[in-house]
């Protein structure tokens, strides 16, 4: 996995999941809240998405293979698009139809101190969970803005984890609503309004994860700084003497290949050119040391073989 940060993040998210999803199962029981219902299948079903993210993090840890020789990075975003998936479909959809039949067939919230006391705790929880996302994204965030951060991370762990918390402490605050609404009121109704918007909201966000996660698995190249340390190692104006075209691509989180074509004096011997490819290589490992699989063609500079080469359009993938 990314970082022990990533693995932390999980693991507390998990715990904090667990214990609230027991707790407000048992306040359904007590209550026959229906936002209690939605909540304690939403803090299950996230779980289970902490649960794939981990078994995600250790699969993409095997071995590459004949058949797969870049090995398994990409089972973490697989995993995560997963995790988008289960968030939508039993989080998500589970809580709208609830909030359905609530609205349909309401009835009044018993043993109001039920609810309420664990949905007091669940806040608690999350808001301790999430407060462990934040510390550790903030670790590898740098001046990334949060919304960029997301969009931009190449390993998905700590975003999933911080929409699934933000999603469960904004769900927590509308259930609490709602309830507190139907015992005022005594009208039921207004607990599966509550519930229908953290249906609305878990939707929302499984969205966002599966278009961010989606991106990871068509295949993202290296961050714009990444990118520019790779071109000035491969460049040692005595050999190397420009890039004529570089690709590269993510092949998990932590791995990252480079293929480029680099101009070379057109005088030099073969021997040179192949010590230059080599110093290259060692270049741009010291200075990104996840471009840990790197193709480098070495030709003849010219205009118009440049600029037939940076066509995206003939060259798919391309920086």
């Amino acid at each position: 996995m990314s970082a022990s940060g990533g693995t932390k993040a999980i693991v507390a998210a998990l715990a904090a999941n667990l214990a609230i999803a027991v707790a407000k199962f048992v306040a359904f029981i007590f209550s026959g809240s229906s936002s209690m219902l939605a909540e304690s299948v939403h803090s299950l079903a996230d779980s289970g998405n902490q649960g794939l993210l981990l078994l995600g993090g250790k699969k993409a840890q095997r071995e590459a293979t004949p058949q797969h020789p870049f090995g398994y990075g990409r089972e973490r975003y697989i995993y995560a698009f997963l995790v988008s998936i289960v968030l939508f479909s039993v989080g998500g959809m589970f809580a709208i139809y609830e909030g359905y039949e609530k609205i349909k067939h309401p009835h009044e919230i018993e043993h109001w101190y039920w609810p309420v006391g664990v949905l007091v705790f669940a806040i608690i929880a999350e808001a301790f969970s999430f407060r462990t996302a934040i510390k550790e994204s903030n670790q590898t965030r740098g001046s990334l803005t949060w919304t960029q951060f997301v969009r931009r991370a190449k390993a998905p762990e700590l975003p999933v984890v911080l929409l699934e918390d933000l999603g469960a402490l904004v769900g927590l605050i509308l259930a609490l609503v709602g309830v507190g609404l139907a015992l005022g009121t005594g009208d039921g109704v207004w607990d599966g309004i509550g519930t229908l918007c953290i249906g609305v909201l878990l939707i929302l966000i499984a969205i966002v994860l599966a278009a961010e996660t989606k991106s990871l698995l068509l295949g993202e190249a290296a961050g714009t700084e990444e990118v520019q340390k790779i071109e000035k190692a491969l460049v040692d104006g005595d050999t190397v003497t420009r890039v004529i075209h570089m690709r590269t691509l993510h092949l998990g989180p932590e791995e990252l290949l480079v293929a480029a074509k680099v101009a070379v004096q057109h005088d030099d011997t073969a021997a040179e050119v192949a010590a230059a490819i080599n110093a290259a290589e060692e270049r741009i490992r010291a200075a990104v040391p996840i471009a840990r699989v790197i193709y480098l063609e070495p030709d003849i500079y010219s205009e118009a073989a440049a600029a037939e080469g940076t066509n995206p359009a003939k060259s798919p993938g391309g920086h």
